[in-house]
């Protein structure tokens, strides 16, 4: 195959993710093969109530077409689903379904090997019931890469990552570490090498209000400061800690291409304040690049057809290569 083909999942089946999807695929001609991974019936009937009409060409299982695939019409592989509504509730019904999704992607990959992934969202409180943080964790632990993989938000003028995904408060200064913040700044620094051919600024914040507590034994004096010192010995270009409430001020952010925080909403709150919806989800780390639309399953939103597909534009348009 000329080019990489990029296979979908489309995650919950109860989102606006097909919505966004036809939006995508009519906004704009992709030269890459695209293979989405969905209930045929779920799509179709989609489809028809979003009003957007796209020929299917359905892929049987055995993945013979690979080869001669293109983007005339909607490359498919139907996965059954049952729903009375097609915009019905979340709920666990969609969980095993999801998981299939997810098995014949990553079957498809390690079979293949020469693909990129992108995945749709899903209910963290249905589909992973606590047994993993999110998809970035889930998938990470399906390629065995539990310990070697970061998530960063990318936007070309700024991107951010979070030492810690969706984790509670009172949780996160127990799982932050030296090694963790080695392994970010490695794989973001081979990611900004790789694509860009650029060695990244990397700013990194503290944890506590100011960099600072009132208490002994701070995150700062003991994990970030000393993990930040080595890594400038090994000629990583990184500053910190920076206090969060004032890296992203716009005099600062124009020294660095990307911002490690400690937590998730420490990096990814001003990120959509500054960006919107305007950037990817990327997950470094694994064999293969995945990446996510930065949104939600937004089920209040399913079916009015109003919501922006510039988050799965951008990551289309990432990968189309």
């Amino acid at each position: 195959m000329d080019k990489k083909p990029i296979i979908i999942v489309a995650g919950e089946p109860n989102s606006i993710f097909l919505e966004i999807f036809f939006k995508s695929i009519e906004a704009h001609k992709y030269r890459n093969p695209i293979i989405i991974i969905v209930s045929k019936k779920l799509f179709d009937d989609q489809m028809k109530k979003l009003g957007f009409f796209f020929k299917i060409n359905l892929i049987e299982k055995n993945f013979d077409k690979f080869k001669d695939l293109n983007n005339k019409k909607i490359n498919l592989i139907d996965v059954k689903y049952k729903f009375k509504n097609c915009f019905e509730k979340i709920s666990e019904k969609s969980n095993s379904y999801i998981k299939e999704t997810f098995d014949i992607a990553l079957m498809i990959i390690k079979q293949y090997k020469d693909f990129n992934f992108i995945n749709g969202p899903i209910s963290k409180k249905y589909f992973l019931k606590g047994k993993t943080l999110g998809i970035t964790e889930y998938l990470a632990k399906k390629n065995k890469r539990i310990n070697n993989f970061a998530m960063l938000i990318f936007n070309k003028q700024l991107s951010v990552s979070p030492i810690t995904t969706h984790l509670a408060l009172k949780d996160v200064h127990k799982h932050i570490t030296k090694q963790k913040i080695y392994t970010h700044v490695k794989l973001i620094t081979e990611f900004y090498k790789k694509y860009f051919n650029k060695i990244p600024k990397i700013a990194i914040t503290g944890l506590n209000p100011h960099c600072e507590s009132n208490f002994k034994d701070c995150e700062e004096d003991r994990i970030i400061t000393p993990a930040i010192k080595n890594l400038r010995t090994k000629k990583f270009l990184v500053k910190g800690p920076f206090p969060a409430d004032t890296i992203f001020m716009k005099e600062n952010l124009k020294n660095f291409d990307v911002v490690i925080g400690m937590y998730h909403d420490q990096v990814l709150t001003p990120m959509k304040t500054l960006f919107g919806f305007d950037a990817i989800n990327i997950t470094l780390g694994l064999p293969f690049i995945r990446i996510s639309p930065d949104h939600g399953p937004n089920s209040p939103m399913v079916g009015k057809n109003l919501s922006d597909p510039k988050s799965l534009i951008k990551a289309l348009k990432f990968l189309d290569k």
